[in-house]
């Protein structure tokens, strides 16, 4: 990965943010049969609220994160079609964990879509586990956890 800044977005980011989302979730509109919720998010609010973090240039990748009082919730995760496969959602992933650790927090959670198969075996090759199955509304989703108990795998 050539371009491994990570910065804060800002809110001339905003259309590049949207574009990363819906070009990386569209493909599963069809799959889950509805848009994934990522693809509906105000992402306006969430950049000036501080939970959105960037690479690229242009923007190539993002993270969406949320600061809960004991764990760090990742809350969107999304690389570009055109960027996938060079490592960058690795990086992405690295990055959160290492941010959880600076803000002293012992664990990462998320959640995906229980028919984005793929995100699960990545989720799971580097160390989430499943804490459980849900629906919620018309979403089946499973939720993970990886406990920060030793340094990033990368």
């Amino acid at each position: 990965m050539t371009d491994s800044v990570i910065r804060p977005a800002a809110a001339a980011d905003v259309p590049a943010v949207k574009a990363v989302t819906d070009a990386a979730f569209h493909h599963y509109i069809e799959r889950i049969g509805l848009v994934p919720a990522p693809m509906e998010y105000d992402h306006a609010a969430n950049v000036a609220a501080g939970r959105v973090f960037v690479t690229g240039d242009p923007v190539s990748g993002l993270v969406v994160v949320i600061r809960e009082a004991d764990h760090l919730y990742l809350d969107e995760i999304a690389v570009h079609p055109d960027a996938q496969g060079a490592g960058l959602g690795r990086m992405l992933l690295d990055w959160v964990e290492r941010y959880a650790r600076e803000l002293g927090l012992p664990e990462v959670r998320l959640l995906t879509n229980a028919m984005m198969w793929e995100n699960q075996k990545l989720y799971e090759r580097y160390g989430y586990e499943v804490v459980e199955r849900r629906v919620d509304g018309p979403y089946d989703r499973i939720y993970y956890r990886k406990v920060l108990n030793s340094p990033p795998m990368g």
